[in-house]
């Protein structure tokens, strides 16, 4: 799984407080319209080559330096590199985004982040 999220349990308040999420039928609008644009690209996403995922998501020099961090600082390795990417070409996808930016393969990096640190506490 690519995605790697923690989730905290709400409290009591939080819970009441809390608006509803986008409709579903938003949602499946956004995932067809995502799967579709991989499709016209040749393959979904977590299909991709690595060549055509460095054409497919190619990094400008803010998200170049956000993968060097990641991977000198946060010890990434060439595979969460590449899971990461994938993922954030998925979210600019469901954002009907053409370029993969800086924020969305950080929105990526973050969701990984959580893998990293139950590495870093031993399992």
């Amino acid at each position: 799984m690519d995605i790697q999220i923690e989730v905290p349990a709400l409290t009591s308040e939080e819970l009441m407080a809390t608006s509803p999420g986008e409709p579903s039928e938003g949602v499946r609008e956004r995932v067809l319209a995502a799967r579709a644009r991989q499709a016209a690209r040749g393959a979904l996403n977590a299909e991709l080559a690595t060549a055509a995922l460095r054409e497919v998501c190619a990094l400008d020099a803010a998200a170049r330096r956000l993968i060097a961090d990641a991977v000198d600082r946060g010890g990434m390795s060439a595979r969460g590199v590449h899971r990461a990417m994938r993922v954030a070409r998925t979210i600019a996808d469901l954002a009907g985004e053409e370029r993969v930016s800086a924020t969305r393969l950080a929105e990526a990096l973050q969701y990984r982040a959580h893998e990293a640190g139950r590495a870093g506490r031993g399992g």
